[in-house]
């Protein structure tokens, strides 16, 4: 809907027809919220009974509002348009994976130069780093506003995949930075890591996106990194000779979003 909500749309809309199809739905009120003329159109399509509830309900609004005592308004830290990108959630979850990545900076110099040291411990988190955020992104035990965002229009996959992207900016420079200290290229960890924020997005509209986000972590840590720690040497999963594997891997599961968009638009 680039213009505005044809005249059949908005009749079946105000008159709660159960019929319309959830995307022509998502799409009227998505619409609805921006465009105050089809607000008007919708009031004037209205029956008449609709139109005099809303009136008392707006009447009992005004004088509770009006008879509330004044309070304080408490300044924001983030606008409120950002709640589309991020969420406070996410600063707690970051900090802890910049922290992470610190601590395994630090082990890396630690190390360094000594004989028969273990693979670089920043190329063996870097796959999942991300996915500390990731799994804050739509979590209702994390979010105190979940359920109130899941009843938005705008609630579903791009809701998350903006959020995901706010945790990739984050993340991927920190990451950067300190492979480059230890002298890692991002080749090695740049598409893996890919590869499990995509993989976590797509298994999490079956088993929710924390249990996702950290059953891939724990799968990667006891399959790759345990054993990669132990045997002092870098896993054929991080050499280039995978990158093309990795490569083919985030396409098919990109791909198996695109299908069911509006996976991340239930309450579970």
């Amino acid at each position: 809907m680039s213009a505005h909500i044809p005249v059949e749309v908005l009749g079946r809309y105000a008159a709660g027809d159960p019929g319309i199809a959830p995307d022509v739905l998502w799409a009227t009120e998505t619409h609805l919220e921006r465009c105050a003329d089809c607000r008007g159109r919708l009031a004037d399509a209205s029956d008449g009974d609709t139109v005099a509830l809303l009136a008392a309900v707006w009447v009992r609004v005004e004088a509770a509002r009006t008879t509330a005592a004044p309070t304080t308004a408490r300044r924001r830290w983030l606008p409120a348009r950002s709640a589309r990108w991020v969420t406070p959630v996410f600063v707690p979850w970051l900090a802890t994976t910049v922290l992470v990545v610190l601590v395994a900076l630090g082990f890396d110099l630690a190390v360094a130069g000594r004989h028969a040291a273990p693979p670089s411990l920043v190329v063996l988190l870097a796959p999942v780093a991300p996915l500390l955020g990731v799994a804050s992104a739509w979590t209702r035990r994390l979010d105190p506003a979940h359920e109130l965002v899941v009843a938005t229009a705008r609630a579903g996959l791009g809701l998350v995949l903006r959020r995901t992207l706010v945790v990739l900016v984050v993340v991927i420079p920190v990451l950067a930075v300190a492979g480059w200290l230890v002298g890692a290229s991002p080749a090695r960890w740049l598409m893996p890591c890919l590869a499990f924020t995509a993989g976590a997005l797509a298994l999490g509209r079956l088993v929710g996106l924390p249990r996702a986000a950290w059953g891939l972590a724990l799968l990667w840590a006891a399959v790759v990194v345990g054993p990669s720690i132990v045997t002092a040497r870098l896993p054929v999963l991080l050499t280039e000779a995978a990158l093309p594997g990795w490569a083919a891997l985030t396409v098919v599961v990109a791909l198996a979003l695109v299908p069911r968009p509006g996976g991340y638009a239930e309450l579970r």
